[in-house]
């Protein structure tokens, strides 16, 4: 579903992701983990179109997003949860909703909506909400909301957990679970790298820009390098 291959991104005269390659098939939970600052969410972001790579190309079911807006590749079926949740504060649930479904015909807005409501119920007992009034999880559960109004066949989760109470992380990945059971292919970005393991079929360690460990979820969770790095020993 998703092929990247041998993409440089810089910041100016940093240089942030070094000739990182992964790939996503369909059906799969894929995570990203590594610490602060070793390019995860700066890889999503030149998936998505946010950043440009020098090199390589991304691919996505067959067709090449170099030269995509990232608003079209959002219309390929490519949605993008950014880290810290970006919900719009002073819009209630239901309108920050109704934005995540902009590439799409009106007459979907409402099937959509239910789908959403029926995998959030918290999100339809506060649709009327001004949004800037949720608590943490539940602007994380309405960013996760908003992704799935495009109709994504590819959604992209960064940093999901980040900032939240653990019951609430518990939450969250047990919503992950879900979409995944109900045939939604996932690409995780976390810092939370037990957890991420944990739900993923595969995983990807990067360590300053570069990819240095690849495996299932188990075997990363087993990796004794990993585990020292990552998972407290």
């Amino acid at each position: 579903m998703l092929k990247v291959n041998d993409i440089n991104v810089y910041y100016g005269a940093i240089h942030a992701i070094k000739g990182v390659s992964f790939e996503v098939n369909d059906g799969e939970v894929v995570t990203l983990i590594g610490a602060n600052g070793a390019g995860k969410s700066t890889t999503l972001n030149t998936v998505c179109g946010l950043l440009h790579s020098r090199t390589g190309s991304i691919e996505f079911l067959g067709q090449n997003l170099g030269s995509i807006p990232a608003h079209k590749i959002v219309e390929k079926g490519l949605a993008h949860v950014p880290e810290g949740r970006r919900v719009f504060l002073h819009m209630t649930v239901e309108e920050n909703l109704e934005m995540g479904a902009y590439t799409q015909a009106r007459s979907t807005i409402a099937p959509n909506l239910e789908r959403v409501y029926e995998q959030f119920p918290r999100l339809k007992e506060r649709r009327r909400q001004v949004s800037g009034t949720l608590s943490g999880g539940e602007q994380q559960m309405l960013a996760m909301g908003r992704g799935l109004m495009s109709n994504p066949k590819l959604l992209m989760l960064d940093e999901p957990s980040m900032g939240l109470a653990p019951i609430l992380v518990e939450q969250i990945f047990d919503i992950i679970k879900q979409l995944h059971k109900a045939g939604t292919t996932i690409l995780l970005v976390e810092q939370n790298a037990r957890m991420a393991l944990s739900v993923a079929d595969r995983g990807y360690v990067l360590e300053t820009g570069k990819i240095v460990a690849t495996g299932t979820g188990g075997e990363l969770l087993h990796d004794e390098a990993v585990k020292k790095a990552y998972l407290g020993g």
